[in-house]
Order: structure tokens, then sequence, then C-alpha cells
């Protein structure tokens, strides 16, 4: 029988209580009387930050509206207490004569996300007032080391604006800071997916958790799921104007409302771009506080009595042909406890993936199953490691059921009424058998009965034929000794359509024989394997 991989990624996610968490911050001496913040890290020993700081090799420099310099992007070495030394020009490539700030690499450092000004192959471009917005912005190393095929991110537009770009450990989420339809506030944070022939999903607000109806930016993901960012929305715990608030996310949301980080990271002022170093208790973040040495500058931060965290997991994973890589969508995933009690089932998504929230150090047992493929299960204890991967080879019985658009179902041939009738003929009585037998072989599955007409026919009759069908087939299988409780039946009409034939469409029989179809629905998958 073939095989598929079942690859599973555990990563620690700690919750944060910030009231009880101390911070040492210091400015670091590089800063200048202008502009410096947004620190990001690049690679082990080196940082990249924007700054409007005066620099010598760039000649007929523009000056921007609040009379100081355009930001441009500087790299340095990190050195101890977290000092920047070694400054100069991050890239003649993506530096321009416009505003560039805020990055986020790959641990490869192949790949850099950045802020910009709508200005690319050498042109601006404006909205529909006239002015340049920010844009978010990707770039790849060359063959000569210099960044290169500098490119708009899709979901761009000339009329909102996209920045401050942040990637999750996996690199398979990216965060940032928009005003795009869909905004809650002034400003929100979005995350968009990130997939792996490079192309990205449709972005989803991170929610009121994170986003008020005022501004949210300087969003950091750090390596156990926690959202830091910066705010002046939260009124009631604010201390002043931004201030850095954190929060956990799952998946695509904020489990709770965030917190506030207190003092010495908040102060009268804006507090902005929090980061940390990977596996480290410091970091840095930016201020214009009273105080600094110029305008926005950048601080330094140890984190020096910790918090004892409460430990959840995410559990993310993508399911495989063992042999050959491929891609596994439709795959039946099922978690279960240490006591063998069923937790949550999960059908792989179309690109395979699947997600389970976890407790740390606790025992799971993940069992995964698909058509035609053997199934096998693997037990385990999470940790605080980030990243796991266990293969798990699938198997299931054949022919008894298959996904379709993402639903389990029970396997059988076309179910045929005759034209205009709902009474169940001898061959939709062959099929019918087959679903009560395999009711009765799992006893705890549930089934939702849904039966579809094709379009040649007025809607609202083909509603209430459909209906007519469906209460046939339910009527038929409940004779039989099924408790009605386990199946329920619905007549769709021709509301949903597998193709394109709808009213008006000219299409062969075939076709439309697609359309006339009646489906049983597992509704509870995971009952299968009990």
């Amino acid at each position: 029988m073939k095989k598929i991989t079942l690859i599973i990624l555990l990563f620690c996610a700690g919750y944060i209580n910030a009231q009880d968490v101390n911070y040492r911050i210091k400015n670091i001496s590089e800063n200048t009387k202008l502009a410096d913040f947004g620190v990001a890290y690049y690679g082990e020993n080196e940082a990249v930050f924007a700054s409007s700081r005066k620099d010598k090799s760039i000649r007929n420099r523009k000056w921007y509206l609040n009379k100081q310099p355009y930001l441009e992007l500087f790299k340095g070495t990190l050195a101890e207490e977290g000092e920047i030394n070694n400054v100069e020009r991050f890239s003649e490539t993506i530096n321009t004569k416009y505003h560039e700030s805020n990055v986020t690499f790959t641990k490869d450092l192949k790949t850099v996300y950045f802020s910009r000004d709508n200005y690319i192959n050498k042109k601006t471009n404006k909205d529909d007032e006239g002015w340049v917005l920010i844009q978010l912005y990707k770039a790849t190393v060359g063959d000569n080391g210099e960044w290169t095929n500098i490119e708009p991110m899709p979901f761009n537009s000339d009329n909102y604006q996209t920045g401050h770009p942040v990637l999750n450990f996996q690199e398979n989420k990216l965060y940032f800071t928009s005003d795009m339809p869909g905004s809650l506030g002034s400003t929100d944070i979005f995350v968009v997916d990130i997939y792996s022939d490079g192309t990205f999903g449709e972005p989803v607000n991170l929610g009121p958790n994170v986003n008020t109806r005022r501004k949210e930016m300087f969003p950091f993901i750090d390596d156990n799921n926690v959202l830091y960012f910066s705010s002046n929305g939260y009124h009631e715990e604010a201390k002043g104007q931004l201030d850095v608030y954190a929060t956990k996310i799952i998946g695509k949301e904020a489990i709770e409302p965030a917190i506030n980080l207190g003092y010495p990271i908040n102060s009268k002022s804006d507090d902005f771009a929090f980061v940390k170093k990977s596996g480290k208790n410091w970091g840095h973040f930016s201020s214009n506080r009273e105080g600094g040495k110029g305008d926005d500058d950048i601080y330094y931060f140890e984190e020096i009595a910790p918090d004892e965290r409460d430990c959840n997991q995410l559990v993310e994973g993508v399911v495989r042909e063992k042999e050959t890589g491929a891609l596994m969508p439709g795959a039946l995933v099922v978690l279960y406890g240490e006591d063998g009690e069923k937790i949550e089932s999960v059908i792989a998504d179309k690109y395979a993936s699947f997600t389970f929230k976890l407790d740390c150090k606790t025992p799971y047992k993940v069992v995964g199953s698909k058509q035609n493929y053997d199934k096998d299960s693997e037990e385990f204890e999470t940790s605080d490691v980030r990243d796991l991967e266990l293969a798990i080879g699938l198997t299931l019985t054949p022919s008894e059921f298959i996904v379709v658009r993402g639903k389990l179902m029970v396997n059988i041939n076309p179910i045929y009424f005759d034209l205009d009738k709902s009474n169940i003929r001898d061959d939709a009585a062959i099929e019918l058998e087959k679903v009560l037998r395999i009711m009765q072989k799992y006893p705890k599955i549930k089934i939702d009965l849904g039966s579809h007409t094709d379009s040649r026919a007025p809607d609202l009759y083909n509603v209430k034929l459909s209906e007519r069908r469906a209460q046939s087939s339910l009527n038929w299988i409940i004779e039989k000794g099924i408790d009605p409780s386990r199946i329920t039946g619905k007549g769709y009409g021709e509301t949903q359509l597998v193709n394109k034939c709808a009213n008006g469409v000219k299409c062969t029989e075939e076709e439309h024989q697609l359309n006339r179809r009646t489906e049983f629905v597992i509704l509870n998958p995971e009952a299968v394997d009990e």
C-alpha cells in the first residue's frame, strides 16, 4: 500500500502576564539627533534599522516635510548591551531617494520584506488624493550578494498603505500594518499566508483583541507566537501615546485581549517597534521619550524577571505522500489525548495543511488517514522544543469513504430518480443499502444527507423536488432501523452546482448529471476510527 507522510511542527507558545515582568532599558550610543528606529536582526551578529541621519555618501538628498532627510536603511554589528557598531548604509539597490524603513528577513537571509514609499522602477505612484503612500516590497539576494528582484506585494494598492512587515518563526505567515478595506481603525495589523510555491493568500485582520478604532502598528511575532505591537487605542491601560502591547496568536487569531507591557518599556511618549532576539531575553524598541538624544531613539532592553508562563503549543502540519513528497489535501487528521479520548479532528485543506492547539509537556497521539493509503499513528509528547517532525504512514479501507470538496462522504455510486419523481428506484436502493451498512458498521457516525438537482427547471421547483428526494432517502434509511438522531436531510435544489452549468449555460447531459446527486456527508469524521 502507498504511504504518506504527516509532518507536524510543534512550537512552544507562552501566555503573557506583563504586569509582573521587569525590564532594564538603555539608550544606545549610536542614536543621533534625527530619527533612529525599527531594529530588525540580520543573522546572528548584525542589525538593520531606519534612520534619517545625514550620510555624506548621499548627495543632493531630498528633505522631507518635517525638515528631516528621508529615511534610509542602515546596518551595523551587534555588540554588548545592545550597542550597534560600524554602521553603514544597508543596500544601494533597496535604498532610494524616498523613504525606506522596517525590514524582516528569512532565516537564510536570502529574502527581505521592507517598507518603502510607493516608488518602483524609478516611478512614484500616488493615491486618488495625490499622496505617495507607504507600501510593502520583497527582494531576494542576487549572485553578486546585492538585493535584486524588487517587487511590490500582490495585495498592495495605490489607495491604501501596507508596511511594518515581520515573519513568524515558520516563515509561512507575514504580519504587517495597513489601512486597507476591512480595517477597524486608522491602521490595523493584518496577517497573510505565504505558501510553499511563493504565492500569498488573502490578508486577514487580526480582530478586536488586537485592533481598535485608532492606530495599531509595528507588529513583531516571537518564536512562541506572541505578538507584540504598538497602539494608541487602549485608553484605560495606556501610559501615553503609542504603547507596546502583547497577546498570544493561534493561527490567525489573537486568543486573548492584548496586555500593556508597562513601565519602563512604555512612557508618556510614543513607544514602538519592540523586537526580541530569538532565543534570548533581550531586544530593542524605539521611543521619542524625554531624555533621548533626538527625535526617535533606539533603546536596548533586557528582561530580568520573566514570568512563569502557562504553556500552550500550536501544531501546524502538512500531509505528504511518503515516497514522492507530493502534497495530500483531503487527508483526515485526528488528535487523541493520553487516555485515548478524541480531542479534535480536521481535514487537511487544499494546501494539505492542518492545525491543532495543544498543552505543553502532554502526551498525544495523531492518526492520519486518506482513501487508498495505509493508516498509521504515532504517539508523542509535546515539549519546549520549537519544531519536531513526525512521519506517519496513513491507511484507510478503500471504497468506504471519499473526500469531496474538503468533506468526508460515504463513497457510493450516484443515486438516480425518475424524471420529476422522488420514489426510491431499485438501483437507488442498492446504494442506500451501502449507506445503511456503513452506519451499522460505524455506530457513532452522524450523516447529513444532501439532495441536489441540475439547473434545468425553475429554481423553486428544483428546491421542492430535491426536498422530496432527500426526505424519501432519509425515510428509507430510518425505516431500516437507524436512529433518526444520526441522520439529517435537506434538499438544496440547484444552489450548490459543482460546475458551470447554471441557468442559461449550455452543457452536455454528462455535465448536468454531475449536479444531480445525493451526498452523504460525515459530520464527525473522527468516529470512523472509533
